[in-house]
């Protein structure tokens, strides 16, 4: 299947991922991972979805990148995608 093509997993909303957004960041540079989230003031004017999670280097193989239209879809993103590359977060 093409890259394009991949269902995306539902990401739990109501999980209160946001709120241990930074313990979570926390634990990833404890593994050697750099982890950041951010907030796009011009992709909020424009209706796009504003928050960036992006993390590199530790146990993961390249870097990654998750999107969300609020911090709890683009965290719970992150952590889908951490998962698949084999790092589960304990939070």
């Amino acid at each position: 299947m093409a890259q394009g093509m991949r269902r995306q997993p539902k990401v739990d909303l109501d999980s209160g991922v946001e709120d241990a957004t930074l313990l979570i960041l926390e634990w990833l540079g404890d593994q050697g991972v750099g982890a950041m989230i951010r907030v796009d003031a011009e992709r909020v004017r424009d209706g796009r979805p504003a928050w960036t999670f992006a993390a590199s280097g530790g146990p993961l193989d390249g870097g990654m990148r998750a999107d969300g239209a609020s911090v709890a879809e683009c965290m719970g993103r992150a952590l889908l995608q951490l998962r698949e590359a084999g790092l589960v977060v304990p939070f």
